[in-house]
């Protein structure tokens, strides 16, 4: 994802309505999200859907990770020479 530019990417509610298909467009081209305001505060944020798909893909990366770190602490992890054992057998079979 693109980093946001404060200049362009916050839009208030009033701006956005009045410009939809424009706002939908650009941060299709962008890949830029808007935040969209109301009442002078953050009230929504408009991605991309492939930017968004990414976004999903990563955190769910990190929470694997996660998972696989508190697994090691707790004892489960396994050696990398195991693995090698492991793998080694299912291949020869």
């Amino acid at each position: 994802m693109n980093r946001i530019q404060l200049d362009k990417d916050i839009q208030p509610l009033s701006e956005f309505r009045s410009k939809t298909a424009y706002y939908f467009d650009r941060v299709k081209e962008t890949k830029r999200p808007l935040i969209i305001t109301q009442n002078g505060k953050s009230a929504a944020i408009l991605l991309d859907v492939s930017e968004y798909e990414a976004m999903v893909e990563k955190i769910e990366v990190l929470e694997d990770i996660k998972i696989a770190n508190e697994q090691i602490r707790s004892g489960l992890g396994i050696s990398h020479d195991n693995v090698k054992k492991r793998f080694a057998k299912r291949v020869n079979k």
